[in-house]
């Protein structure tokens, strides 16, 4: 299985570059997974196509001001972005622009050193101060590299859930962003079950896949924790509807191990059979991207493909900022 097989043209004019006007304010494209037929709706109106007895899950990590900007000893300006450290392993950041071991980086009167550069710009670093205090002190919001622009102050709301509560994602659960107060409490009320459980979205969102195969692509790890409550909905639900591809990995990472905490690598690919969840709620993901290719896992490629060519045409937004999709 080749990962040119999962390629699409996507019109630069397609990806959002901001977040709409009104949170939840987007679009939704409805997919029905068994036949490939679409219908166009809107976010707002999630809660017409699920029903009573369905469990929501929803991750509730919250995004760190995780984008530094430092400066060399010359006064060269360098950007880095502190990524998720696990366990006794080194910290590492990924940076833009030129760096070489031994490099010494400034921020406010804190130093970071530079031990190890990895390639596919990545170090290895060492600080006088703990990266994620510098990140909570001076960092900024760090946005998926292809919006092409600086974060704003709307970005630090916009870039996050309305529930976000546990610190530790480089990046944000794109499909939860257009989620609202509002429509979470008239889901309840439908009697639709509110669950959570959390995964640090990491390294590998940032990363392109570098292999010509899809199974020879490696996962990087990524922690998370799915609470007892959480476990006993699942199981007792008419249907697990999992808001965002972090959500499905997680459930279903679990579905094959009983694991409830701690790292999780799985990759999900065509091919793959889904053992709890039953619905998927997902935003528009990139060409040849491993969320893109966990999408059409879930959907089929051919029904998954026709409904992006439809979102197209309609004129849907792309990416983090975008549309989405539910699957079902």
């Amino acid at each position: 299985m080749l990962v040119s097989d999962y390629n699409y043209d996507l019109p630069e004019e397609r990806i959002a570059k901001f977040p709409p006007k009104e949170r939840g304010s987007t679009r939704l494209l409805v997919l029905d997974r068994k036949t490939g037929a679409v219908q166009d709706s809107f976010y707002r109106n999630l809660d017409e196509f699920l029903n009573p007895g369905d469990v929501l899950v929803l991750n509730d990590t919250r995004v760190m001001q995780s984008r530094l900007f430092c400066t060399l000893p010359d006064g060269r300006k360098r950007e880095l972005v502190v990524l998720e450290k696990h366990g006794d392993e080194p910290q590492k950041v990924m940076y833009r622009g030129k760096l070489h071991e031994n490099d010494i980086l400034s921020i406010s009167n804190s130093q970071i050193f530079i031990k190890k550069i990895l390639g596919g710009g990545i170090a290895e670093v060492e600080s006088e101060t703990d990266l994620d205090v510098l990140a909570k002190k001076y960092g900024t919001v760090p946005l998926p590299p292809y919006l092409h622009r600086e974060a704003t102050k709307d970005d630090k709301t916009r870039y996050q859930t309305v529930w976000a509560k546990n610190d530790g994602s480089a990046a944000a659960p794109t499909a939860s962003l257009n989620m609202t107060e509002d429509l979470l409490e008239r889901l309840r009320q439908k009697g639709i079950v509110i669950k959570y459980l959390t995964l640090h979205v990491g390294l590998g969102t940032f990363l392109p896949i570098r292999s010509d195969k899809v199974e020879d692509h490696q996962m990087h790890s990524e922690w998370f924790h799915i609470p007892e409550d959480t476990i006993t909905a699942i199981k007792n639900a008419k249907r697990v509807v999992a808001l965002g591809t972090t959500v499905a990995r997680t459930l279903e990472y679990y579905a094959e191990t009983g694991k409830t905490s701690g790292e999780d690598d799985i990759f999900i690919y065509p091919g793959f059979k889904f053992k709890i969840v039953d619905a998927l709620i997902t935003n528009y993901h990139a060409p040849k991207s491993t969320v893109l290719m966990l999408a059409a896992a879930f959907a089929g490629w051919e029904h998954l493909k026709s409904a992006y060519d439809h979102a197209i045409t309609e004129k849907y937004n792309f990416l983090s900022y975008g549309d989405s999709m539910l699957i079902c």
